[in-house]
């Protein structure tokens, strides 16, 4: 276990998050799997995923620190916690909770709670979280719309969410995004469904080449 000044650097230098949303633990175990021969270090495995407590304590035992081990779609304290009990170094909510913020500082956690308005944006960082999650960024205007919000909130790291592909992916860094977080056009499910799991780390490889062009690297 790293400490978080570490964990938020490799988060931050990876720049994609994603988004693991699966039918079983094996399922959710070959996509990290193969999301990680892409070059990808960081996963979010979400609340949705049937059983995602023992899906992260798995992948907390596999890959250790091979892997940044994140919990998503947490709507609540309790959640969070048992997240971080069971390896999670951050714990991501589509919504905005106090609490939730409170005890991820609590334990040291990087915390990446959701908002939409400038005014939620702005409340959320203010509450201490380590970067803001904008959701949905597709329906808000896609990288416009985080390019609009960074004018005049410089100093906030947005994380957007939502409509995030391979087409737009560059986009949004150069809009400002510090890290972006991807679904469905990583996680292929149609791929995962068939168990072609080398479709996923072809992804993976093709997003990190797009964060590498658009930090001009």
């Amino acid at each position: 276990m790293q400490d978080k000044a570490s964990n938020f650097k490799i988060l931050l230098n990876g720049g994609v998050v994603p988004v693991v949303r699966a039918k079983s633990t094996n399922d959710a175990m070959k996509i990290v799997y193969a999301i990680k021969e892409g070059g990808i270090n960081t996963v979010e495995i979400t609340m949705t995923i049937p059983g995602a407590i023992g899906v992260m304590e798995e992948v907390a035992k596999k890959f250790g620190d091979e892997v940044l081990l994140g919990a998503g779609t947490v709507l609540d304290a309790e959640t969070a916690r048992t997240s971080i009990l069971a390896g999670a170094e951050f714990v991501v909510s589509p919504c905005l909770n106090e609490d939730l913020i409170r005890i991820c500082k609590r334990y040291a956690k990087m915390v990446i709670p959701g908002a939409m308005t400038p005014t939620e944006i702005l409340k959320a960082w203010e509450m201490g979280a380590d970067i803001v999650k904008v959701f949905p960024a597709g329906n808000l205007g896609g990288p416009k719309y985080i390019k609009a919000i960074k004018a005049p909130l410089p100093q906030i790291l947005l994380n957007p969410t939502g409509g995030v592909n391979l087409e737009n992916a560059a986009e949004f860094i150069r809009a400002g995004a510090s890290i972006i977080s991807v679904g469905s056009a990583l996680v292929d499910k149609k791929a995962v469904a068939e168990g072609k799991f080398e479709v996923l780390t072809s992804k993976a490889k093709q997003f990190v080449e797009e964060i590498k062009k658009a930090r001009g690297g």
